[in-house]
């Protein structure tokens, strides 16, 4: 399988779908192997496919993520879950690590393959959480540190070495407060409902009933404790942080019940890598998709001015710059295969706006002139009245070609999977299709350098931590294509959005001001803006020192200056969010496999307001 050949990869997926069936005990359920992001919904699980190049990591990872899914699908409720959830997000962070851990005991308890699967899961998702690296944030970890210790107590599972320093930290006053509701969980194991009455008691004395304070912790990032929801899974297991691998568990499987035991490890890790796999490459995730507030706009308070913390840390690149070129094709290799089935789709749409901004680009003649062209429509004229004058024609100039477009893609962690793959794959054929037309196009990203604040926070502590800083966080800018720059060189550029740990956190305001004064300084006459974005601004370093509107706030402020005062025509599109809040001229779409029309249709329409009406002089 270490070559990567197909027949061994569908092999080994048949062979997976069947012990994951196994495990679950559900024959009906519906394995699917997929290049989105994994999940599990209404019986269906999405199961990762292997890389091209398989390693023994890829192979435990993925059985890890089949074993977990298989057994939520078949020790968890997630009506009853939902139901006896608490509000508060530090509290559902710590409700849903407990009932994760509860499920995942089960499994490892009855097969030895699923235990191996689940330590090196465990391992993953520490790392990937950040627990090797010290912070003063230790609320920040609290539901992590528990989901841990709930696993000692269950399986008897020491934490990973990653996680050892964080742990122990706590380890002391934990056992202190509630070590005997931890212990009681034991006999709990296999009653959902029961573990929840303890659960929910370790919560209310540890943080109090809701999002209380009981122990006066910070909670500076607690936006991202109330994340874990994936988006395919009804009660988001807060551990499912950045799980979904386990990557020591290589070959524990050669008999049939140890391969069911390696289908187990998944459920928690599935909906993590929902939650980190933008991140697991750089090793630098600390969070979930971040939660985005989208409130109505009449409910948000002005804020009188914007300011940064730093710019010191900030960045604009190339493409290039974060990534070599092997890797860059690699990656666009990988977004073709990944968006093949939609690409035609795409091209369809991408042929009809090319035939709309042809038919502006036909030749308009000026007829019956005195000088230019001989009009052949008036030969006969010519030679039977030589010296008749208004014989002669000139094509006129089309109005639009003197136009540039700015492609601004939202590059945040809540973009993955799907909808960050259709952005990119239509920025591909858009850009090919106004390049044909004339119509120059620029193609930029934003993101962050880091979860939870980097290196602009580090720095905030470092000076006392002065109160309402501004942003505090590491912006990253990045430009895929230029405007100059012919799209066949920047072709690959696109395929960096695959990268993982390249989606972050989104600070659209700062972002937006960016592309726009980018435009300005561009000699085109007509300058296109067009934002694409799933929703508010999000950055949980910003919002948990400023007002929760912080970052909205300056967003909607940027968006009516260049609506209002700008010659930058604006317009957006919201992919499951409703931007229709923020910008005049916006269509919001819910599937991602809307993007690729909405921007040739949005585009088209900007288009035809500029088409110049042809008619004949005399």
């Amino acid at each position: 399988m270490a070559d990567g050949s197909q027949k061994p990869k569908e092999t080994f997926e048949h062979a997976l779908a069947a012990t994951t069936r196994a495990v679950a005990q559900d024959k009906a359920l519906d394995v699917k192997f997929t290049a989105d992001v994994p999940g599990l919904v209404a019986g269906e699980m999405r199961v990762p496919h292997l890389p091209h190049k398989v390693r023994a990591q890829d192979v435990a990872e993925v059985r890890g993520i089949a074993d977990s899914f298989a057994l939520k699908h078949r020790h968890h409720d997630p009506k009853l879950h939902s139901k006896l959830s608490p509000s508060g997000a530090i509290g559902r962070a710590i409700f849903d690590a407990v009932e994760q851990a509860r499920f995942e005991a089960i499994g490892a308890r009855a097969m030895s393959g699923v235990k191996a699967n689940l330590g090196a899961l465990t391992e993953k998702r520490a790392l990937e959480a950040g627990l090797s690296r010290p912070t003063d944030d230790e609320a920040g970890r609290l539901a992590s540190v528990l989901g841990l210790l709930v696993r000692e107590r269950l399986t008897g599972a020491q934490p990973p070495e990653s996680a050892v320093v964080a742990v122990e930290s706590q380890r002391k006053w934990l056992e202190e407060s509630v070590g005997h509701l931890l212990d009681s969980l034991e006999g709990k194991v296999e009653d959902q409902k029961g573990l929840s009455v303890i659960s929910r008691s370790i919560i209310a004395e540890l943080i109090g009933d809701g999002d209380g304070e009981k122990r006066d912790r910070e909670e500076e990032d607690q936006p991202e404790e109330g994340d874990g929801n994936a988006p395919d899974s009804p009660d988001g297991d807060p551990g499912d942080d950045g799980d979904g691998e386990a990557d020591g568990a290589e070959s524990s499987d050669d008999s049939e019940g140890e391969t069911a035991d390696d289908d187990a490890s998944s459920d928690a890790a599935m909906e993590e890598m929902e939650d980190s796999d933008a991140d697991a490459g750089e090793g630098k995730h600390e969070g979930t998709i971040p939660w985005r507030p989208n409130r109505p706009l009449d409910h948000l308070p002005d804020t009188p001015f914007y300011q940064v913390f730093t710019e010191e840390f900030d960045e604009v690149l190339k493409a290039e710059e974060l990534c070599d070129l092997e890797e860059l094709e690699r990656l666009r290799k990988y977004l073709d295969q990944q968006m093949a089935h939609l690409s035609g789709a795409v091209s369809k749409l991408a042929n009809r706006l090319q035939r709309r901004l042809l038919a502006q680009q036909r030749r308009h003649w000026q007829f019956d002139l005195e000088e230019g062209i001989l009009d052949a429509g008036r030969l006969a004229r010519v030679v039977s009245s030589p010296t008749k004058p208004l014989s002669y024609k000139l094509e006129s100039e089309t109005e639009f070609k003197d136009t540039v477009v700015t492609l601004l893609l939202d590059n945040s962690g809540s973009m993955r999977g799907r909808p960050i793959s259709i952005a990119a794959i239509s920025a591909d054929i858009l850009a090919r299709t106004l390049e044909r037309c004339g119509v120059k196009v620029e193609i930029l990203g934003f993101t962050t350098k880091a979860w939870k604040g980097g290196q602009s926070r580090e720095k905030w502590l470092q000076d006392g931590r002065p109160k309402a800083p501004g942003r505090l966080n590491d912006l990253r800018h990045i430009i895929y294509k230029t405007g100059d720059a012919p799209w066949r060189r920047s072709r690959r550029n696109l395929g960096l959005m695959m990268r993982e740990g390249l989606l972050k956190e989104n600070i659209d305001g700062e972002a937006l001001l960016w592309a726009h004064n980018r435009l300005m300084a561009r000699a085109e006459e007509r300058r296109i803006l067009m934002v694409i974005s799933d929703g508010a601004p999000v950055d949980d370093s910003t919002l948990s020192v400023n007002s929760g509107v912080y970052l909205e706030n300056h967003l909607r402020q940027v968006i009516k200056w260049i609506e209002e005062r700008s010659p930058v025509e604006l317009i957006a599109i919201g992919i499951g969010h409703d931007v229709t809040r923020y910008y005049k001229r916006a269509v919001t779409i819910l599937d991602a496999e809307q993007l690729g029309g909405a921007m040739t249709e949005q585009l088209a329409s900007l288009f035809e307001e500029a088409v110049p009406t042809p008619r004949r002089l005399g």
